[in-house]
């Protein structure tokens, strides 16, 4: 049956007039996009010989038939099952056996699952703070761990991005509190000192909450992740990920100690108010989790391909000194700047995801390259082949970031560090004095 088409324009819908706090806020937005020449999210469609970069399925599992055979049977077995929050959940079932079995690989007493890492991190933060509770976060913190301090009323103290130097001097003014970090950051690659870190929270008596959304299923023998596998997993409350990543579906969970855990499903709020994940998606979760502890190959390609990719991004002067992992961006800066790389890549044929205000500062905007193990040798020479045709097209000596690189090698990190504090200042609208000098 066709859907009739209603002509919007014809017929005047909307005829109350908007207040104007909801106009300037829409009229701020498309003077943006007039001020860039056109929208930065919005480039050209791939095509057919497109190299993706895009997605975040670093394992290529996304269409693992054993997988799909999994979900359709679970389908056609539970269908939708009972739509409700799952809090009213009870006894076994295959929700709960995957919350066990990943608890298992995680190295924790238990697991929960959750509609997205989003509803994982805000739920969290937003359970086990208060207004009388500081919220330590490295300054490139995933939105969601700002969002759940906002959610907890509590009062959110940005520390310097990897400095444990930064974080004991916030810790030592404003007292215990909860302390956020990610193993792997998104939008640089880089990964934690974790083991400083939780050093300090160890010392100082705070809670350490780890996202490892971008780690969970791609490090460790058996893709237990970063926590475990350097082996902190006993000496971290809890560890949040995303199910979007490495297990290519839509959810998240929160693992930590059996009580900390049962406190969390009835106490959250985005656990609470929502409703839970479908049978066949957990089902689809649990063949997920045996292919990737059994499939060890996968990530050892991936990060050869990441090694690969990075390695001859250095040598052509992009500076990816942050990256450590699968993720590796290029900086273009300004908004105006990242439109200029992204259409000089795209009309190659490679496609990268852009990030822009309010994921990075204004002036840090960037394309970032999410590497995955089916990349081939020949995609992977296309990339670095159409990177080293556009420097000058992109005009990479005049990135603020390559001249960081190359004419202040020494500066490189500290210069960073400083537009990062100025991003988050931004992009949460901190007052100054939150802000560790």
């Amino acid at each position: 049956m066709s859907v009739p088409q209603y002509d919007f324009k014809q017929h005047q819908l909307y005829k109350t007039p908007e207040p104007p706090f909801l106009t300037g806020r829409v009229d701020q937005y498309q003077e943006r996009v007039a001020r860039n020449g056109s929208h930065i999210l919005k480039g050209r469609r791939p095509g057919d010989h497109a190299v993706l970069l895009v997605s975040n399925d670093y394992l290529a599992l996304a269409g693992h038939p054993t997988i799909i055979d999994a979900q359709v049977e679970a389908l056609q077995t539970y269908g939708h099952g009972l739509l409700r929050s799952d809090v009213y959940r009870a006894g076994a079932g295959p929700l709960r056996q995957f919350e066990l079995n990943l608890a298992q690989l995680m190295e924790a007493e238990d697991t929960v699952l959750c509609q997205s890492g989003w509803c994982a991190n805000v739920g969290l933060i937003q359970s086990i703070a208060d207004a009388n509770t500081p919220v330590y976060l490295d300054m490139h913190a995933h939105a969601s761990l700002w969002e759940g301090a906002r959610s907890a009323g509590a009062t959110p103290r940005p520390f310097r991005h990897n400095s444990a130097q930064s974080l004991e001097r916030l810790i030592q003014r404003h007292g215990p509190g909860v302390v956020a970090v990610e193993t792997v950051y998104s939008t640089s690659g880089s990964m934690c000192p974790l083991d400083e870190i939780v050093e300090l929270a160890e010392r100082y008596g705070c809670i350490m909450v780890v996202d490892e959304s971008h780690s969970l299923g791609l490090f460790g023998e058996q893709g237990e992740g970063l926590t475990a596998s350097w082996g902190l997993a006993g000496r971290v409350h809890f560890r949040t990920s995303s199910l979007s990543k490495a297990f290519a579906a839509r959810g998240g969970i929160v693992a930590g100690r059996a009580r900390n855990i049962e406190f969390f499903r009835y106490e959250s709020k985005t656990a609470v108010f929502s409703s839970g994940i479908l049978p066949h998606e957990a089902v689809g979760f649990q063949a997920t989790l045996v292919v990737i502890a059994a499939e060890n190959w996968r990530r050892e390609q991936l990060h050869h391909n990441a090694d690969i990719l990075r390695n001859a991004l250095n040598a052509l002067d992009y500076n990816v000194d942050a990256s450590q992992s699968q993720i590796i961006s290029l900086v273009a800066g300004p908004e105006s700047r990242t439109i200029i790389l992204r259409d000089a890549l795209e009309s190659r044929g490679v496609f990268g995801s852009v990030f822009c205000w309010p994921a990075t500062a204004t002036s840090r905007s960037l394309v970032r390259f999410s590497v995955n193990c089916a990349l081939s040798e020949e995609q992977l020479d296309r990339i670095v082949s159409v990177c080293a045709e556009i420097r000058d097209e992109i005009g990479l000596y005049n990135w603020s970031s390559t001249q960081r690189r190359v004419l202040h090698p020494l500066d490189n990190g500290v210069a960073d560090q400083q537009l990062n504090i100025d991003g988050v200042g931004g992009r949460f609208q901190l007052p100054d004095d939150l802000v560790d000098p």
